[in-house]
């Protein structure tokens, strides 16, 4: 018996895409380039961040068909990433860049096969995780995120959604 697989995956990620996006639309756009701190990411860096994330699990599992980290440069692939996040997009380019990119994401993990997602990649530590550990973890990291996301709204003076709604499901529940 499996509980929790692609099928739960992707209808996860799907949900949480939707949230990030949500978040996204409600930030206005003069305030994607606030920093909560210096050195930290602004909001569209960060956006822009977790729609790479995607980009980053074909990379690691398709392109490189890694097996191993061992000698794998993190700083050169981590400088991808930065030069993507430094671009300057719209906040209508960054909503559809997480739109379609997660999209592309989640029907590239729909059709690989179990065998594929079973298999074991040796991490940094010397441990192993399965890829389909690894493409869940890409979901837990763009939680992450989002939540650094939900403060940076409380800073600026917003009520995330997610509170904004509790009282319709409170009322829902009763």
């Amino acid at each position: 018996m499996s509980l929790y697989g692609i099928r739960q995956l992707t209808d996860s990620v799907r949900t949480v895409r939707r949230n990030t996006i949500q978040i996204a639309e409600e930030i206005s756009e003069e305030d994607y380039q606030y920093r909560p701190a210096p050195g930290s990411r602004s909001v569209a860096e960060t956006l822009v961040h977790m729609a790479w994330l995607t980009d980053a699990d074909h990379f690691l599992h398709v392109e490189k068909q890694l097996t191993s980290f061992d000698g794998f440069d993190f700083g050169a692939f981590l400088a991808t990433s930065e030069v993507e996040e430094s671009r300057d997009r719209s906040k209508a380019e960054i909503i559809e860049l997480l739109r379609t990119e997660g999209e592309r994401w989640i029907q590239w993990i729909e059709q690989l096969p179990e065998t594929f997602l079973a298999e074991q990649v040796r991490q940094p530590d010397g441990t192993s995780q399965s890829r389909f550990e690894m493409l869940l973890g890409t979901k837990e990291h763009e939680l992450q995120h989002r939540a650094q996301l939900t403060v940076i709204q409380r800073l600026l003076g917003q009520v995330p959604h997610f509170t904004r709604n509790l009282p319709i499901s409170r009322e829902q529940a009763a």
